[in-house]
């Protein structure tokens, strides 16, 4: 089981980060022949990045997603991401030149990414007695306080900090 952190936490951003989601949607299940293999490339990928500091992975988080496959990566920068996705001599070209030649059109399979920057004045997070989790964990958390209280000045929104309010 997981060490659960007592207390508010906040992630603790010095600098950008890459917010990098990737899913899949199997659209035609019996096709097993047009999906399997985009299923089973990710892991090989996974893999490579973890046990590859210097490719920039700092943390991965996999689960489902409305059903379907579902991977949350950070990125130490945009450079490290897109150096992975465009170098030959890596897992992950092949592959989707392999999905381009066999599904790409067909709608058999659907895959998706989502890529976004933040950092200390774009992000906000809060983590209340939780393990290390999502943001926190690629980077590390604080106690909440240390970013400020309120979730609009710990994303850069408010100029002043609001004391915490009890809800209770």
């Amino acid at each position: 089981m997981a060490r659960i952190t007592p207390g508010r936490m906040s992630a603790d951003l010095g600098d950008d980060i890459v917010v990098f989601l990737i899913g899949m949607r199997i659209n035609k299940p019996w096709k097993v022949g047009k999906w399997l293999f985009v299923f089973r490339a990710m892991p090989r990928m996974l893999r490579e990045l973890s046990t590859h500091p210097e490719l920039g992975l700092l943390h991965v988080q996999q689960g489902l997603l409305s059903g379907q496959p579902f991977v949350l990566c950070y990125f130490r920068s945009p450079e490290h991401l897109y150096r992975f996705a465009k170098d030959p001599s890596l897992t992950h070209l092949e592959p989707w030149r392999e999905f381009n030649r066999k599904v790409r059109d067909s709608g058999d399979v659907g895959i998706w990414h989502e890529t976004y920057r933040t950092g200390p004045t774009t992000a906000e997070t809060w983590y209340g007695n939780m393990p290390a989790w999502g943001l926190g964990a690629a980077v590390g958390t604080v106690p909440a306080g240390r970013r400020g209280n309120s979730a609009a000045y710990r994303a850069g929104l408010a100029e002043t900090d609001e004391p915490v309010v009890d809800p209770y």
